[in-house]
């Protein structure tokens, strides 16, 4: 209760307090102007036992009137009557200035983008009745090994999965110098078409790659991604490596350790080839050095932000990728570029050391070319780390000989009836009806659920506060409305209430997912449409986008807004590009999800087709 603080009213009078409580901007202007501030007149002392109270500290900052908030009212659609905003004018200067103590007092403090919020989301602990947060036990099958003979085509070696790679390394019918070497080269002469590589670490990949080679000699063999190379979304940080956000203000920032993920894969003897583009600050696909393409259609982004990584995988310049994704950013380009694409269970893989947009929401997960690779790697990245006070422990249950015969896979039929679904979506489901699971169709309550983007803005605005204040924002290269230097100028104008509303409508929504999952064991749904995006990021559900087929396009594709100034190539006759479907699967329940998705991707038989030009 705080009955005490709204019944009295304490005057305080001293300088010190006049100090605390004045904007340093003010006080600095005042001294420019040879201006001294004046002492504040003696007031009444309290009687003692009295507490304190809102609303009683001298007035400091702007002056505000009755003017002031009728504008306001406009951004927050809510309406006072002149009385009222009459007296909220005359009371802010005293009732409000500690609320921006922090960042316009002279007792400023700048808070490190490490420290996450005090509230905490746990997706886990929202579930319906005695459903498990995750399987009970470690288990991970490989598929069987098989006597497969190294391609003469390097190109061959190059787009083989991980799956098989590893095969070839581990009984030394390939080096992981060759394969490195061949990589390297695929960048060099195909990179130029894509701007996929910010930074590329060819000496210490080589370097890497001898060492592996060294270590499996002599019988010291790691696991499947002993000697593999990789490229990683440059917002994970590798020491003395450039990691540069894809930012111009970050063009030249470089870490002094790596981030828990990079660690993670070189315990298991991966090879980092480079750096992979992302869309500035984690936003689509345009980057300080451009932007980055998609290899099945130059004329078109390769989405993002996770832009690099799918491009990469796509192209054949990298046997695996990390990405991430806070609202669609690994969904949206393994779909267009026609990559698999494993976003995690929330918590499941430790962000320490990666850039942060919203420490609610911020996911890393593999990009990779079949859905067995995405788990190896899943395998390897999995572990809480003490930077990431989201992480935890989870088991890993997985088998890539595991039937799937029975399982229950819900959708929601309106959604696959409509745009942006298409019949490659259609024919998925029927396919995984083919293959002897249940098709259940399932409904979501018609909520309101792009209101849950006011936790994406007011996060994302708070992590780049200072950039955003310095003005230094101003120095990216896509300055549009709908672009982060914008959303998060609009930011500092979002209601507290209302973040808190949404916080509680995430919530809301949480429980429904949970009755859904009770339901279903997974769920079908078009990879980009909207609501189910932004729910299972809300959420921290997993998601596996893989490419289940082809479609046409009559003109290229963009993650920015329509600009009528800057028409987007229109093609005839149309072009060929691989689509994709969307699993969302229950709670760090990864290997349940991959197991459907494996036998969805061997039915539909696609996953091996090359984009052309990239061979």
């Amino acid at each position: 209760m705080i009955f005490g603080f709204i019944t009295c009213r304490i005057p305080m009078s001293s300088r010190r307090h006049f100090l605390i409580q004045a904007p340093a901007g003010v006080l600095g202007a005042a001294a420019a102007v040879g201006v001294q501030a004046a002492e504040p007149a003696p007031a009444e002392a309290a009687p003692p036992g009295a507490p304190p109270a809102f609303g009683t500290a001298l007035p400091v900052g702007p002056e505000v009137s009755a003017t002031t908030f009728a504008e306001a009212e406009k951004l927050m659609r809510v309406s006072f009557s002149a009385a009222e905003r009459e007296m909220a004018a005359a009371s802010w200067r005293s009732t409000m200035p500690s609320t921006m103590e922090r960042r316009a007092g002279p007792n400023t403090l700048a808070i490190p983008d490490s420290v996450a919020p005090a509230s905490r989301w746990h997706p886990a602990h929202i579930r319906a009745g005695a459903q498990p947060a995750g399987p009970a036990h470690d288990r991970f099958v490989r598929s069987k090994a098989g006597a497969v003979p190294l391609p003469a085509s390097d190109a061959d070696i190059a787009f083989a999965p991980v799956s098989q790679l590893s095969r070839w390394i581990e009984h030394k019918q390939l080096s992981s110098e060759r394969l490195t070497r061949i990589y390297l080269a695929r960048i060099q002469r195909l990179d130029p078409k894509l701007r996929a590589v910010i930074t590329l670490t060819a000496e210490h990949a080589l370097a890497q790659a001898k060492a592996a080679d060294r270590e499996i000699a002599a019988g010291h063999y790691r696991g499947p991604l002993h000697g593999i190379p990789f490229g990683v979304k440059d917002l994970l940080d590798t020491a003395g490596i450039a990691t540069t956000w894809g930012a111009e203000p970050y063009k030249d920032r470089v870490p002094a350790q790596d981030s828990a993920v990079v660690r993670h894969l070189y315990a298991a003897g991966a090879v980092l080839l480079a750096k992979l583009s992302l869309g500035a600050l984690a936003l689509n696909d345009i980057w300080f050095g451009g932007q980055t393409m998609n290899p099945w259609l130059l004329e078109e982004g390769a989405s993002g932000s996770s832009a690099g990584p799918g491009a990469a995988m796509a192209a054949g310049l990298v046997a695996f990728a990390i990405g991430s994704e806070t609202g669609g950013s690994i969904v949206s380009p393994s779909m267009r570029c026609g990559v698999t694409g494993l976003r995690p269970t929330y918590g499941h893989v430790p962000r320490s050391g990666a850039m942060t947009l919203c420490w609610s929401l911020d996911k890393l997960g593999p990009m990779t070319r079949t859905v067995e690779d995405a788990m190896l790697v899943l395998q390897a990245i999995s572990a809480p780390d003490p930077g990431d006070v989201a992480s935890v422990p989870v088991k890993l249950d997985f088998s890539a000989t595991a039937s799937v015969k029975g399982l229950k896979v819900g959708y929601i039929a309106k959604w696959m009836d409509e745009p942006p679904a298409i019949d490659v979506d259609r024919k998925a489901l029927a396919t995984l009806q083919s293959l002897g699971l249940q098709a259940v169709p399932v409904t979501l309550p018609d909520w309101p659920y792009a209101a849950l983007n006011t936790i994406l803005f007011a996060e994302g605005a708070a992590a780049f506060e200072e950039l955003v204040l310095s003005h230094r924002i101003d120095q990216l290269k896509v300055q549009l409305p709908d672009a982060w230097p914008n959303i998060f100028r609009q930011s500092r104008f979002l209601s507290a209430v209302d973040f808190v509303q949404a916080d509680r409508l995430r919530r809301m929504v949480a429980q429904e997912m949970a009755r859904l999952f009770a339901e279903v064991d997974l769920l079908l749904v078009p990879s980009l449409r909207e609501e189910m995006l932004t729910i299972s990021n809300h959420t921290g559900h997993p998601s596996l986008t893989l490419r289940t087929g082809f479609t046409e396009v009559s003109e290229a594709r963009s993650d920015w807004a329509p600009d009528p100034a800057k028409p987007l190539p229109k093609f005839n006759p149309p072009r060929r590009v691989p689509h994709g479907v969307t699993l969302i699967g229950r709670l760090f329940e990864e290997g349940r999800l991959a197991e459907v998705g494996m036998a969805l991707e061997q039915a539909a038989g696609v996953a091996a087709q090359r984009p052309a030009g990239f061979e």
